[in-house]
């Protein structure tokens, strides 16, 4: 992991995303019937759940303050209510193979913002993965096109709720350094509450003990436990980074999606997943060395002492991860490294 900074990240991104891309195909299949809001307050009930069973001690983890609060609202806002809604209603008007497809625009959006608000560094390499990413996103849109215009706007919806999903990646990069059980917990409850009583004013609160039941417990691990993992992965290598390695989801959304029955292919389809399985490719195969400067710093998170860069002292040195306030001192070296937390330097 030394050598590779990123592994790590990747592999935590793997995670989320092969618990994400389940999700999609299988809320279509319960959502059948069930309004957008209504959708999306299950699912964030049991992302809500899942994030008070996966909290950690003080000690392990950085809490979440006052302070945190106006940021994990609009992440609420963009995240837990915008972007299921979104998804769910287009779901509806559209094949799941398409807009599992579609899902993968969530990285480009991701690493664009990434980009803006806190300048992660974009290379030609990444520059070109955004490329394949939009391109294949527009063969999609091609390709539903054929299939009248209710298809398009079911697609069009999937798209939105990448958008809204692209904010929220960009907001929680700023708490991904805090105990990601909490903050889950936080934004899945009040993106539950919000979604279920927009809902209620709307008269869309219908649904069987069953699409509930599956709904729920889609929530608790394609949204909540999905969500742990993408934290821990922003954590370890950064935003922009984190969203291309998530776009795997949609394939293995639509992978699931075939696998329930779904034959809807066409060239145009083909040729996009093969535009975003190269986007992919480009961003996880990616290696980053040069010297680079750290500026004096003093933050919180969990953290070790056997990464090179907390060299602070305890006595006596705690075992494994812990989290406190510490300092860094000004350095200069040379090293492989990803965007995490202390590589957020200029280019």
């Amino acid at each position: 992991m030394k050598h590779f900074p990123a592994a790590r990240g990747a592999l935590l991104a793997l995670l989320a995303a092969l618990l994400f891309g389940a999700s999609t195909p299988l809320v279509q299949r319960f959502g059948v019937g069930v309004s957008g809001w209504m959708t999306a307050a299950m699912l964030y009930a049991g992302a809500a759940v899942a994030g008070l069973l996966l909290r950690s001690s003080a000690a392990k983890e950085a809490a979440l303050r006052r302070q945190h609060w106006p940021r994990l609202l609009l992440m609420a806002l963009f995240g837990a209510m915008i972007g299921p809604a979104a998804l769910a209603w287009g779901l509806q008007h559209t094949g799941s193979i398409s807009a599992s497809l579609m899902l993968t625009q969530e990285a480009v959006f991701t690493v664009l913002l990434s980009f803006l608000l806190y300048r992660e560094h974009i290379d030609r390499r990444v520059g070109l993965a955004i490329v394949f990413l939009t391109c294949g996103g527009v063969l999609l849109v091609f390709d539903r096109v054929e299939n009248g215009a209710t298809q398009v706007i079911g697609l069009l919806a999937v798209m939105a709720a990448t958008v809204s999903w692209g904010v929220d990646n960009t907001l929680s990069r700023a708490l991904a350094d805090l105990d990601p059980g909490r903050v889950i917990l936080g934004k899945a409850t009040a993106g539950a509450a919000c979604s279920f009583l927009i809902a209620a004013a709307t008269g869309g609160t219908t649904l069987s003990l069953d699409a509930g039941a599956g709904l729920f417990l889609i929530g608790a691990t394609g949204y909540g436990l999905s969500l742990r993992f993408y934290l821990l992965a922003q954590r370890a290598f950064g935003a922009a980074r984190t969203g291309s390695v998530f776009a795997t989801a949609p394939f293995i959304g639509a992978v699931i999606a075939f696998g329930l029955g779904e034959r809807g292919f066409s060239p145009w389809m083909f040729g996009g997943a093969a535009l975003m399985l190269g986007g992919v490719v480009l961003h996880i195969t990616e290696r980053h060395e040069h010297k680079h400067e750290h500026e004096a710093l003093a933050h919180e998170h969990a953290h070790t002492h056997d990464d090179g860069h907390h060299s602070h002292s305890h006595d006596p040195i705690p075992a494994g991860a812990h989290s406190h306030r510490h300092t860094h001192e000004p350095v200069r070296h040379n090293h492989t490294h990803a965007p995490d937390l202390h590589h957020v330097h200029r280019h």
